[in-house]
Order: structure tokens, then C-alpha cells, then sequence
């Protein structure tokens, strides 16, 4: 509207008006028109999933490096007990007869404190190994959810197209990519 109180249309409003007062009468507008919303909607919840994978593989990512690291700390302290042990060991040798009982008992404990320390940190590199593994595993399911959101993708812009020149093999190109992405998506949710 203007501020003379008249209106004046576009060169395309008067297609567009057209289209949408027959849209009931041509079923391959309104046919490809629902299909694009539905391809949509799940579209976006492969996308989400998508995040959300990509997101947890980050997280596990992150505790795998915080294991690892707790487990070089404990081969740090299992190596500083290896000195000390070494040193009592050397010092048996070294030392008086009367000393050598304390220096013997000082090197048998470290070599018990390896043993546990020792443990700790197997146990440590093991759950680093078990959250790599995990991430790997959503990494594998956040590319699956990827391909499946981007046929999908695909076969909206060929709706799209479809749409805009009426060709038949187009609206069949968009069926059988969305049907793809589809299997893809199922494949994602099936953790395969």
C-alpha cells in the first residue's frame, strides 16, 4: 500500500496468487510442497543428532586425554619410587652391616608402592583407551548423521527445482535421494 491508498504489484505476485488459489487442484505442488516440509523436519532432527554426536565425541575426547594424563602422572610417581628404590637397593650394598636391614626394607616397600602405583596407572590407560574408543564410535555416528542431513538437503533443493521447471525427474531424483538419507539416518540411529 501507498499513501494513496492504492497497491501496486510485483511482475511475479499475480503467479504467486495464482498458484496459491489453485495450489488444491495441482497435486504435484502441494504433494512436493508437504514431502519438502517433512524432509525438512527430519532433516533437522539429523542435524541434531548430528550435533549431539559430534558433541559427546569432543567430551570423550576430552576425558580420554584427562585419563591419559592422570596415567602419565602416575608413571612419573612409579618412576620417582624406581629411583628410590634403586638408591635403598645401592645403599644396602654401601652401608654398614647394622644399616643395611633399614636400607633392605625401604627398597622391598618402593618395590610394593611400584606395584600398586603400577596398577593405577594400567587402570588409568585402559579408561583413556575406553573413551577414545567412544569417541571414535560418535565420531563414526556423527558422520553417518551428517550424510544422511545433507541427502536430505539435496533432495529439498531438487524439490526445489522440481517445483520451479515441473519435471518428473526431478521429483524422482527428490524421492530417491531423500530415500537415501533416510537409509543413512536409520543406519545413524541403528549405530552402524
Amino acid at each position: 500500500m501507498s499513501a494513496g491508498g492504492f497497491h501496486v504489484h510485483g511482475p511475479h505476485e499475480h503467479e504467486v496468487e495464482h498458484v496459491a488459489h489453485d495450489a488444491h487442484k495441482d497435486r504435484f505442488t502441494g504433494t512436493i510442497a508437504v514431502t519438502t516440509a517433512i524432509l525438512a523436519t527430519v532433516g533437522a532432527l539429523f542435524s541434531y543428532m548430528g550435533g549431539a554426536t559430534q558433541a559427546n565425541a569432543g567430551l570423550y575426547k576430552n576425558n580420554a586425554a584427562i585419563k591419559k594424563t592422570e596415567a602419565s602422572d602416575q608413571w612419573n610417581y612409579y618412576q620417582a619410587k624406581s629411583s628410590k628404590q634403586n638408591l635403598a637397593e645401592l645403599a644396602v650394598v654401601l652401608v654398614a652391616d647394622d644399616k643395611k636391614a633399614q636400607y633392605q626394607q625401604e627398597a622391598e616397600r618402593y618395590k610394593k608402592e611400584k606395584a600398586d602405583i603400577k596398577g593405577d596407572a594400567d587402570k588409568l590407560e585402559a579408561q583413556s583407551k575406553s573413551w577414545d574408543e567412544q569417541s571414535d564410535q560418535q565420531m563414526h555416528l556423527h558422520h553417518r548423521w551428517a550424510q544422511a542431513t545433507t541427502a536430505l538437503q539435496v533432495s529439498i533443493a531438487l524439490a526445489a527445482m522440481a517445483l520451479l521447471t515441473r519435471r518428473k525427474w526431478l521429483e524422482w531424483g527428490m524421492y530417491g535421494v531423500a530415500s537415501i538419507g533416510i537409509v543413512l539416518g536409520g543406519l545413524a540411529l541403528a549405530h552402524l
